[in-house]
Parts: C-alpha cells; sequence; structure tokens
C-alpha cells in the first residue's frame, strides 16, 4: 500500500529525499533541493508551517451554539455552514467530508509532516554551517513533527488510554520524505512513543533564546512533554515536566489593562493608549506559536457560545468582579463588523478579533501543573498556580480555596475551560480525556431551533474519520465504526 495518503503531495514535494536515488541528479523545474543550512532553515521558517491547526473541530464541543436558519449574522447561520460542519454539529455517523473534499487539518498536517521529514533526515548533510547549527535545525523539525502527530493522533483516534493504546488504531506514521513509502496506520502507543522520541531528541539542541516565538526554545520540549503526559495521564511526569519549563517562562500579561475598541479589526486594546492587544509571536505568555489554519476551517464569528460555556466564566466569580476572557473575546448582544452593526439579543458571539496560540504557552502549562498538583499533588499548590493566573484575567478577583484535591481539580478544569475556550481543538480533547473518568463524562447536547442531538461520553463520533478522499486511494486503511 503506497504512501498515495495525500494528493496535495505532487505539489507539496519538492523531491529533496536524500534517501532518493533516482531524484538526486535532477533539480525539477521551479523547486530547490536543498544543499546549504540556510536552505533548511528557509524551508522551517515556511509561513504554512505556523498554520498548523483547524478550528472545524470545535464543532464537536459543548462550546458551540449555531446561529438561527437566516440569522442576521450571516457566518453563523446553521444553514451557511459548510456540509462537514452541520455533520460534526449534529453529531452525524460515518463520513463527515464529502467525496472529493480537501479535510483541512488531515492533509495540511501531513504536507507539514513531510517537510519537517526532509529537514530531519537531510540538514545534517549540508554542505556547510556547524554541527550545532545543523542540529538546532533538526530539533526544531522533530518538535514540529511530534506536534502535527500529537494533533493528528488526538482528532483521528481513542485517547490514549493506557489499557488499549497499544490496540486502538493511531494514525499512519511516516518518518520518511520518500513519497513512495509504503506506510500503516500504527497503533495510538506507538504514536505517542515517537512524539516522546522525537521530543526527547529535540530538546538538548533546542536554543534557550531563539529570534522569535515562531521557533522552539529548550522550554517548548518540557511544555511539549507536560501536555503529552498530562494526556496520557501520567500525572507524576506531565508535573515534573510543566514545573521544568515554568522555570524557564513563567510570565503572564495582565488582561485588565485591555479593553474593546468598535469598529476596527483588532479593537482588544491598552486602556492607556490604544495599542492593540499582542499578536501572538510577541505575546510574552507564548512559549510556541503555532495558529489556527485560514481557510474554510476557521469558527471566527460562525458559531455562539453556550449556556454551559458561558455559565463557566460566571462560576466562582466574585461580586463585582469581570472575567476580561469573556470581556474581551466574545460579543455579548451585538457585534461590530467595520460599519455594520449586527445584533442579537440574549446570545453570546465568538469573536475575539484577535489571533490565539495553539501552540504552547505559560497559561497552559500552569493549567496542567495546577490540574497535576490537585490529582497527586499538593491542592494548596493548585490553587495558588489558579489565583495567580486569575489575578492576570479577573478584575476585584478574590483567591479561591478548596478543602480537597477533588474540590481543587473541579475548579482547574473549569479555569482550564474558560482559559481554552475555541483555542484550536483543545476542547474536544479534553472531553475526549475526562470522559475516561466517570466524575466528569458529559454527554454534549447541541440545538438548532427546535432541534435536539445528543453525544454521549466515548461515542466514536468524537473520533474524526480518515477523509474519503485519502480513503479512495487507500481503500485498505483501516477505521473506526462511527
Amino acid at each position: 500500500m503506497k504512501k498515495t495518503i495525500y494528493g496535495f503531495f505532487a505539489a507539496a514535494a519538492i523531491l529533496i529525499a536524500a534517501g532518493c536515488n533516482k531524484y538526486l541528479d535532477i533539480k525539477p523545474k521551479g523547486f530547490t533541493i536543498p544543499e546549504f543550512v540556510d536552505d533548511y532553515q528557509k524551508l522551517l521558517n515556511s509561513l504554512t508551517l505556523y498554520r498548523a491547526v483547524s478550528s472545524y473541530p470545535v464543532f464537536l464541543t459543548d462550546d458551540v451554539q449555531a446561529g438561527l436558519e437566516n440569522d442576521v449574522n450571516k457566518s453563523a447561520g446553521f444553514s451557511r455552514y459548510a456540509l462537514f460542519k452541520r455533520n460534526l454539529y449534529t453529531f452525524a455517523g460515518g463520513q463527515v467530508m464529502e467525496q472529493g473534499q480537501q479535510d483541512v487539518q488531515w492533509e495540511p498536517s501531513y504536507s507539514h509532516i513531510f517537510t519537517y521529514n526532509a529537514i530531519i533526515n537531510n540538514v545534517m548533510n549540508a554542505k556547510d554551517g556547524s554541527d550545532a547549527e545543523k542540529r538546532r535545525i533538526r530539533a526544531e523539525a522533530l518538535v514540529g513533527r511530534a506536534y502535527e502527530y500529537m494533533t493528528l493522533v488526538n482528532l483521528y483516534a481513542k485517547h490514549y488510554d493506557a489499557a488499549s493504546a497499544s490496540k486502538d488504531l493511531g494514525v499512519p506514521m511516516l518518518l520518511s520524505e520518500d513519497i513512495n513509502e509504503k506506510y500503516n496506520r500504527v497503533s495510538v502507543a506507538e504514536v505517542y512513543a515517537q512524539i516522546q522520541k522525537d521530543l526527547d531528541e529535540a530538546t538538548p539542541n533546542l536554543s534557550v533564546r531563539v529570534p522569535n516565538a515562531y521557533h522552539p526554545p529548550k522550554s517548548v520540549g518540557y511544555a511539549f512533554l507536560s501536555r503529552m503526559y498530562l494526556y496520557m495521564g501520567d500525572y507524576q511526569k506531565a508535573l515534573a515536566n510543566a514545573n521544568e519549563a515554568l522555570k524557564l517562562n513563567n510570565e503572564l500579561m495582565d488582561y485588565k489593562i485591555y479593553t474593546t475598541k468598535k469598529g476596527t479589526f483588532g479593537r482588544v486594546c491598552k486602556l492607556s493608549d490604544s495599542a492593540a492587544f499582542p499578536e501572538v509571536h510577541k505575546n510574552v505568555e507564548t512559549v510556541w506559536a503555532r495558529l489556527t489554519s485560514s481557510s474554510n476551517g476557521t469558527v471566527y464569528a460562525e458559531v455562539y457560545a453556550t449556556e454551559d460555556l458561558i455559565e463557566t466564566y460566571k462560576r466562582d466569580l466574585p461580586a463585582g468582579a469581570e472575567d476580561y476572557r469573556y470581556k474581551l473575546f466574545y460579543c455579548d448582544g451585538t457585534a461590530q463588523f467595520g460599519t455594520a452593526v449586527l445584533k442579537f439579543p440574549g446570545r453570546v458571539l465568538w469573536a475575539s478579533y484577535v489571533d490565539a496560540n495553539v501552540g504552547l504557552s505559560t497559561p497552559e502549562v500552569i493549567l496542567t501543573a495546577a490540574e497535576c498538583e490537585a490529582r497527586i499533588g499538593d491542592k494548596n499548590k493548585a490553587m495558588a498556580h489558579i489565583n495567580r493566573l486569575r489575578d492576570m484575567r479577573i478584575t476585584n478577583n478574590q483567591a479561591l480555596s478548596a478543602a480537597t484535591g477533588e474540590a481543587a481539580l473541579r475548579i482547574v478544569l473549569d479555569e482550564r475551560r474558560r482559559e481554552m475556550a475555541f483555542v484550536g481543538p483543545n476542547r474536544l480533547f479534553d472531553l475526549k480525556r475526562l470522559n475516561k473518568d466517570p466524575r466528569f463524562a458529559k454527554v454534549v447536547t447541541h440545538k438548532h431551533e427546535s432541534q435536539t442531538w445528543t453525544l454521549p461520553a466515548n461515542d466514536n463520533r468524537y473520533i474524526l474519520p480518515v477523509p474519503p478522499r485519502v480513503l479512495s486511494m487507500n481503500p485498505g486503511i483501516p477505521q473506526y465504526e462511527r
């Protein structure tokens, strides 16, 4: 079964495979075969690699409420959604995408993996540059590949379960840039093992300081491992890595110094001088910057927040306090796009006007440390992490306390939902992992006018199917029944 996994490879393949002899003596017209360190660095700097995650999986979560059939906000009108988004929102079984349709997560991710593989396998043979420079470039590519596989395995497979991960279907794992490589859909455990191997190999060769946040610094290795171990349920290792990451980057920004300015894109700005909310790569909280993809995977202004999510922002909010995550990034009842003013009484639109970082950030690491402390460590340390984060997000905040570890854990999970709502597929990943615990298992309910659909905990419809365009070329790929 050949690697015809992506129809886009004809365009993406720059034929840089040092191990593919038939291409070595021919430079394809319009393409560059990397020979020097700078060539590999330019590959790594590609803007396409920064757009790493599609937002459309949010349509499976408990955060979204579709608009009315003929909604005043046309982007949010249910009938205007692409069919695959309606399929997700209604928890339809079987395929999500239509025949021949590009999956704007699967295909770009494997295209990125192709590029990372080319760098990983060939940069050490570059004709110039120091070994240290080559190792650093290779390390950054290893982090990028690990990130793509972490995204893919958590979207297109069951969530990691130590009891079944060695048998559960993961995703095809490709470690070569040879477009004729044979492949198999390996287990969830094998994908996680490769992610860990890539991160362990990369971390010693990453730089402590990087030219910008699109390059992973050394703290990324620890931050990424803390996420990986959290998803695996290994809270001891997740906590250890989170603590190491926080030693290297523990900065938070104060949301309370910002306000909203209607009528302009990028309306979140400082109270004092109208300076815009910092871009992801300039934000002090960013450990490693990655952005959501544009195109039809975007969710900006397409969905309203559910009552369940809105209630979360009100929970544990002191009298007279205001959560600026809600104030800055949601439009309550009305929104302004340029000169157009849209009113939708009684509803709250997700329209943040700023890019979210779907890479790795200090708040996520803090939340991971807090969750692990609540589960296996010191509940007071857990609450100290949470209160520090809340002080940067909530006016007139008052410190929270917890009588037990479980009480602390529930507070942490609420805070995680507030902080990471609509940040890529993070909520979907959390639903999948928390559904493994009966204390937090949840039935997701979606409504549209008079219709209601439900998704029980641990249902296979949480798992995205291999897209039909891939299956048409590889009909033997095993699938989850959904």
